[in-house]
């Protein structure tokens, strides 16, 4: 069995992803900053059947998510998929001329220093899978192709990991490993039938499974 690892798994798309991918026969790596919210996870995920376990990590912190990635390896399996999709915080959402220098540090440790640590410590596996079988996977806000004068550290975060995934996704094409980036436009909506979890879910699995394009929008802001 081989693992799909979420960084930024949470109860709305991360729990969605988590069961589509099990569906299919994938253990599950949970990974965000609060354990105890992610052992809730796990039980409930679980309880329908999907193998999963949740490994805390700061993914301002790229020690932390190497760690937690080796750590998800070694309980549940090589991880053939990993999805960064952690939810920014609201204070890197600040007007243009309001932002200053260090207004950037942490949007960028986020968008950048995080998914480069993730794909570091995932890459020698998925080589050693085969070709055709790993994927990194990208979630994103619609200020990754889109920015907005109100979200600056969005903005510009998001639009270094997209430029990130854009490169990765040539060079690693080249290996047979697919790099992929779903963007999302506003906000994830329960019972929408472009926003819903589960709709969001089958398009990510439909990156992994036909590899065959670099970004999918999803709505606009």
């Amino acid at each position: 069995m081989t693992t799909l690892a979420i960084i930024g798994a949470g109860k709305g798309l991360g729990a969605a992803v988590a069961r589509r991918f099990g569906r299919e026969g994938f253990s599950v790596a949970l990974i965000s900053r609060h354990q105890g919210r992610l052992d809730a996870l796990a039980s409930d995920l679980e309880a329908d059947g999907v193998q999963a376990k949740g490994f805390a990590a700061d993914v301002r912190d790229p020690d932390s998510i190497s760690r937690a990635l080796e750590q998800a390896t070694n309980e549940l399996g090589p991880i053939e998929v990993v999805q960064y999709s952690p939810l920014p915080q609201k204070d890197f959402m600040r007007p243009v001329l309001e932002t200053v220098p260090a207004d950037l540090v942490g949007p960028v440790e986020f968008s950048i220093y995080g998914p480069v640590a993730a794909v570091h410590a995932v890459v020698p596996g998925m080589r050693f899978l085969g070709e055709n079988r790993g994927s990194i996977l990208f979630v994103n806000g619609g200020s990754a192709v889109k920015p907005g004068r109100n979200v600056t550290g969005t903005s510009v975060a998001f639009a270094g990991q997209a430029a990130y995934a854009e490169l990765l996704h040539e060079v690693l094409g080249e290996e047979g490993i697919y790099v992929g980036q779903l963007i999302i436009g506003g906000q994830i909506i329960e019972g929408d039938e472009e926003k819903d979890p589960d709709v969001l879910a089958e398009k990510i699995w439909t990156l992994h499974s036909e590899r065959d394009t670099l970004r999918v929008q999803v709505s606009s802001d």
